[in-house]
């Protein structure tokens, strides 16, 4: 469903270019899918961050995904070395009551807990599609839906996607304001890419892995089509210049 997301995000030379989508191995967390995506999103950004970046600009995103954890994001940008988002994702089955899930992880660090809930919370405007709403949706295949207000504590099926966001932008002046835009788009993005997988979830319903992969092929090689060929000139000017930069 990101693979089908992305697609419908991308258009006009911005959106998601995936450059790997891979298997991994990790001798602690056993096996696992890999991916590496560029993601543009110039026209994205408010007035003020645009006016310091480059017309073409894009975030380099690697995941490692060893379900129930993943380590679904590590974003950073070669224009802004002091930026970057990590984001760390436990699943559990329950209705969102483990406080204490990343306690290991994030013993000393300063954290304000959200909750993200895919029927109730207010999504953008420009975002809203009543076929995506879960509040109406209704699954031919599961009979999941239609979620109502206190939808958490009597529907079951349920589980309980936590994430760890952590952003950092150490650039006097900017730092607080960097920080808590992020953090903004980060939780608007997954409340709408959760209802959507919710709404989503006939399609996916019956597949097997090997569909998964055969889906997310077809879907990442048409994104591409979409996003690319405005950037791969400029992408690998990019690169040779931040290399010889650094």
């Amino acid at each position: 469903m990101i693979s089908k997301h992305s697609h419908e995000q991308s258009d006009r030379g911005e959106g998601v270019e995936v450059v790997q989508n891979e298997p991994f191995e990790d001798p602690h967390h056993g096996n696992g899918q890999f991916t590496e995506k560029r993601v543009y999103l110039n026209s994205k950004l408010p007035s003020w961050a645009r006016a310091v970046v480059p017309k073409i600009f894009y975030v380099t995103e690697k995941a490692w995904n060893y379900y129930p954890y993943t380590i679904t994001g590590k974003f950073t940008c070669s224009f802004l070395p002091k930026f970057s988002i990590h984001i760390e994702t436990k699943y559990e089955d329950n209705k969102g009551s483990n406080d204490r899930i990343f306690d290991s992880e994030a013993k000393d660090l300063e954290r304000e807990v959200c909750f993200i809930d895919i029927a109730c919370d207010e999504i953008p405007e420009r975002y809203y599609k009543e076929s995506e709403d879960p509040k109406h949706f209704k699954s031919e295949k599961t009979g999941r839906g239609q979620l109502r207000e206190g939808w958490r504590d009597s529907h079951q099926p349920i589980m309980c996607s936590y994430k760890l966001v952590t952003v950092k932008f150490e650039v006097w002046g900017l730092q607080t304001r960097v920080e808590q835009f992020v953090h903004k788009v980060v939780r608007d993005i997954l409340l709408i890419g959760h209802r959507q997988a919710f709404a989503w979830v006939d399609e996916w319903y019956d597949m097997t892995m090997d569909d998964v992969r055969e889906y997310e092929k077809n879907m990442h090689e048409q994104t591409n089509i979409k996003v690319c060929n405005q950037h791969s000139s400029t992408v690998d000017d990019i690169e040779s210049h931040a290399q010889t930069s650094t």
